[in-house]
């Protein structure tokens, strides 16, 4: 056994029951760099990135996330066709194959931690195959200075390992590609698989269970930003509802742009780093992002204009899920911690391609809660193959594969959080106006920022309301640098009989998405359903 670079006196991944192994502890992004671009697994980009292929899988495999099963578990994850459950013995089992695959091989070793606010802080350490995974991690995570490293001890173990591949019928997995958690030893366990991804959101998973359930902290799958006055606003969304764009303000510090925990009266990023989609970036839609592409980032599965190293983000030919990790401070505008204080708005972000929902409303509590639960949001044509008409997405929390509990849990936190801060929750839809995708024109980016602005410098606390009259949400009649005659969805709509029976579909898909947690939810997310009827 053969280990190097910094690490704690007592460290070793024999401890692991990895044996004959070449271990490189703790390396430095450039010598990982360095070190993928020797092996050819990594090509060196004209802005000073690499980047890699990671093979077969571009995403993450969600039918092959697994938890084990065991008594801190059984009763409290919300099992199902999310969270898939795995035997103790099986996990055991696959662990010693994956430890056996692991020795005599050179690896990768990387101390880390998660969660910005040191009384949730996870001490975490990560055991790569490769090395461009372990750049990863240095990205993703927190970054522990040298002197913590000498003292370091791991909570949770990952270990990494793209080229095993699992034998399903033996091993208990759905095929050879598997992402594992264990909550009673505190390992992860991913293999078959190269996608990046698989890393930080097992982590994520992990604090999705271990927060709320244990610490009584609501996480979140959202962006943050924070004033020059401290008032933190919180960005939640799916794809292509402007997350990252909209969080992106010149004016705010970032906080994080993607995993967050609410504890008391701060608000706290899980990680070190942002992950962000590449498909069509250019400098004029995101600044920040294409900035960040620099020596230290890790691009992933991008192609280049023919006889360069200069990188072509319109390409999709492997995969339009092209990806960049990059440390936070790659950032100008970020915070330092990255903490805030409780946030006094929240923007539910969603881009409505049926036209119906309006471009800015404010929630009640029972309302902020139904819609949270929701998650929702609609895929146009283009996005994914098959797609000619738009399409309802739901995903509870806005964030359903990574939440191990039932999504009430989560919503009834936040009901309380409403409580407790006096925060306000708004749903921002960034669709579309006028007509469906196809017939209506999407909301105009400057009126969404406008709305955003108004809303932060308090601009809409006189202002008159009007109720939707299916979704029962309030609509803001009037808003600063925003015509008020696209706020009324239906005023919008030349044919108001169209919008009405629209109006009603969308509204039945709600409700018969919500369908599935009405059992558990309570009395007043309930009654924050829309209304669907005939006629309006």
């Amino acid at each position: 056994m053969t280990e190097t670079g910094k690490r704690a006196n007592n460290a070793t991944i024999s401890d692991l029951g990895i044996k004959n192994a070449t271990a490189h502890w703790n390396l430095s992004p450039e010598k990982l760099a360095n070190i993928s671009i020797e092996k050819g697994q990594a090509s060196l980009t004209s802005t000073g990135a690499i980047n890699i292929n990671t093979g077969e899988f571009t995403g993450r495999s969600p039918k092959d996330r697994f938890i084990v099963r065991d008594a801190i578990t059984e009763k409290s994850v919300w099992w199902g066709s999310v969270n898939l459950s795995f035997d103790e013995d099986k996990f055991d089992a696959l662990q010693q194959k994956i430890v056996n695959y692991l020795s005599g091989k050179e690896l990768y070793v990387r101390d880390a931690y998660a969660c910005a606010d040191k009384s949730y802080r996870m001490n975490i350490r990560v055991v790569t195959e490769y090395a461009w995974s372990n750049m990863f991690a240095y990205n993703m995570f927190l970054r522990p200075s040298d002197s913590e490293i000498e003292s370091f001890n791991p909570e949770w173990t990952i270990l990494n390992a793209p080229g095993f591949m699992a034998d399903a019928k033996v091993d208990g997995t759905r095929q050879h590609n598997f992402a594992i958690l264990n909550f009673t030893k505190k390992i992860i366990l991913i293999g078959g698989t190269g996608y990046t991804g698989e890393i930080k959101k097992g982590i994520f998973s992990a604090l999705n269970f271990i927060l709320p359930h244990q610490k009584n902290v609501l996480p979140m799958h959202c962006s943050a930003n924070i004033g020059k006055n401290g008032d933190t606003a919180i960005f939640f969304g799916l794809s292509g509802t402007g997350k990252t764009t909209l969080s992106a303000d010149p004016n705010r510090n970032l906080i994080g742009d993607d995993e967050h925990g609410w504890s008391g009266d701060t608000v706290f990023n899980f990680e070190g780093g942002c992950y962000a989609k590449c498909i069509d970036l250019t400098a004029e839609k995101e600044p920040d992002i294409f900035a960040a592409v620099k020596k230290g980032a890790l691009l992933e599965n991008i192609s280049y204009f023919k006889g360069t190293n200069t990188v072509n983000y319109e390409d999709t030919t492997i995969t339009q899920n092209t990806r960049v990790s990059y440390p936070l401070e790659h950032i100008e505008n970020i915070a330092t911690p990255s903490l805030g204080k409780n946030p006094k708005n929240i923007f539910f972000l969603t881009a409505d391609a049926f036209g119906v929902l309006p471009p800015l409303s404010k929630l009640t509590r029972g309302q902020a809660m139904y819609h949270f639960i929701s998650g929702y949001t609609a895929k146009v044509a283009g996005t994914e193959a098959g797609v000619i008409e738009p399409q309802t997405t739901f995903s509870a929390c806005f964030g359903a594969p990574f939440m191990p509990l039932h999504p009430t849990k989560y919503a009834e936190m936040l009901g309380k959080k409403m409580d407790e801060s006096k925060v306000n929750v708004w749903l921002l839809n960034t669709g579309w106006s006028g007509g469906s995708y196809g017939t209506g024109e999407r909301i105009s980016l400057k009126y969404t920022r406008a709305m955003i602005t108004a809303i932060l410098n308090g601009e809409l606390e006189g202002v008159d309301y009007a109720k939707h009259a299916i979704f029962g949400l309030q609509m803001p009649t009037t808003c600063p640098n925003v015509a008020s005659e696209i706020l009324n969805p239906r005023n919008t709509w030349e044919n108001k009989a169209a919008y009405d029976a629209k109006a009603n579909e969308l509204a039945n898909s709600f409700n018969k998405n919500f369908e599935q947690f009405a059992e558990y939810a309570n009395a007043e997310i309930l009654a924050a359903a829309p209304k669907a009827a005939m006629s309006v």
